[in-house]
């Protein structure tokens, strides 16, 4: 990859970012400087060697100016929830909000944040998010446009989902969501991170999300990717966790091009526990990538990863989950379950789970199966007089709905059982039959 594709970023963008605090800006130039250095990662690196970013590189995506119009408006319209807390961010600029308030919870868009109450940003932002990790955290770092700060108070419990939804426009512009979520000390609240853009549209949405848990804190995590079907979409999600916290993490990619979520969580506090829940549908020629890595840094520490894909058309997945038990780590209990459908010849997707163990007394597993619709099952529902495509679709949904029936908050659940009912043949009646 050319060092002008790397210069195309920096030099079109420049160093926006006047007013913002001497500890923010010098952060943003030592990112740049890494971008500069490292540029976009190659296949030539290991946890990139499935997944080609050079139609990212390649292009001169600009960065988007003033939020756009009723286009976007529309299309963010179409995509809000209607209830709990909400903030609407287009190209990476806030539009609409702030959230009402709420007892105990600050909930406001990152450039507020930094205006009125540095004090919630300063000690997190961009600590844990290592620049050195990819380009495209670096470039974020370097680049970064508005977002969300959710800062969740000691003891304070949000009952109604926090809604962050990130609208794109299109037309060939970047956008750099940058998010930030703390909960202090037995805190607890739903988030959901929500991306959408519009179809034939060629855009870039690069996110990055730090989350900090306090001791006994309790997270449950949303980030739902339906990006238009030329979009790309490049996401990091960093999460520390403290002693006898837990997270429950939904990753549910259904849009875009190209996408590739990379979630690291670091077990730091003895009793921690992660969940980590994935669903993945594409078709035609889409590309989905997701990485994971879990850190278990200290004793009786759980983690469960649970990832299934359907692939139909051309498209190809990736999965890379790993795990690793740190020294010290003892009584560590870590699941991992990565499961594949191919539906047609052509489909492909490339699965590796790992374990690296450094620590004694554990219980440490990791699987992955790769596979076609049972042929058994398939008979059994034609000899019930169910036509095939009906059987087929049934049988999919079947899959996916071991995933989607873990989504506890209602309208993201329906709304991920419309997407991939409505890519089966005959949707109604599989309406009719998962009622």
């Amino acid at each position: 990859m050319t060092q002008a594709a790397h210069e195309h970023f920096v030099t079109d963008f420049g160093i926006a970012g006047a007013g913002l605090p001497a500890w923010l800006e010098s952060g943003r130039q030592a990112a740049l400087e890494c971008f500069r250095a490292g540029g976009f990662p190659t296949q030539r690196q290991e946890e990139w060697k499935y997944t080609d970013i050079r139609p990212i590189a390649g292009r001169k995506f600009r960065r988007a100016g003033a939020p756009a119009g009723t286009a976007a408006n529309a299309l963010a319209a179409a995509h809000r929830l209607g209830a709990g807390a909400e903030l609407v961010f287009v190209d990476a600029m806030h539009v609409a909000g702030p959230a009402p308030s709420i007892p105990g919870a600050r909930i406001q868009p990152l450039s507020a944040a930094l205006g009125g109450r540095p004090d919630l940003v300063q000690p997190y932002l961009g600590r844990h998010a290592d620049i050195r990790r990819n380009g495209f955290v670096a470039l974020n770092t370097a680049l970064l446009g508005d977002g969300a700060v959710v800062n969740i108070e000691d003891g304070a419990s949000v009952e109604a989902p926090i809604h962050l939804l990130f609208a794109a426009a299109g037309g060939a512009t970047a956008a750099y969501p940058r998010n930030l979520i703390v909960l202090g000390r037995n805190a607890r609240a739903t988030v959901i991170e929500n991306y959408a853009g519009p179809d034939g549209a060629e855009y870039l949405t690069n996110a990055v999300t730090e989350i900090v848990l306090g001791s006994g804190a309790v997270l449950e995590h949303y980030r739902l990717q339906q990006e238009g079907s030329q979009g790309f979409h490049v996401g990091g999600t960093i999460v520390r966790q403290e002693r006898d916290s837990r997270l429950v993490s939904h990753t549910l990619s259904l849009g875009a091009a190209l996408s590739r979520c990379d979630l690291d969580v670091r077990l730091a506090g003895e009793g921690a526990t992660a969940v980590l829940n994935g669903l993945y549908v594409c078709s035609g020629r889409q590309h989905v990538d997701h990485h994971l890595r879990v850190d278990h840094l200290a004793p009786r520490t759980t983690s469960e990863q649970l990832y299934r894909g359907v692939l139909d058309g051309r498209s190809r997945a990736v999965f890379n989950g790993k795990v690793v038990v740190h020294r010290g780590a003892v009584k560590t209990d870590a699941r991992q379950s990565n499961a594949n459908l191919l539906l047609t010849d052509e489909a492909e997707v490339d699965t590796k789970p790992e374990l690296e163990i450094y620590a004694d007394d554990v219980k440490c597993s990791h699987g992955a199966t790769v596979g076609r619709l049972d042929g058994d099952m398939l008979f059994y529902l034609r000899s019930r007089a169910i036509p095939e495509a009906v059987a087929r679709s049934l049988l999919i949904y079947a899959f996916a709905e071991d995933l989607i029936r873990r989504i506890g908050v209602k309208p993201i659940r329906e709304r991920v059982e419309r997407t991939v009912a409505g890519r089966l043949p005959d949707s109604g009646l599989i309406s009719e039959f998962t009622q």
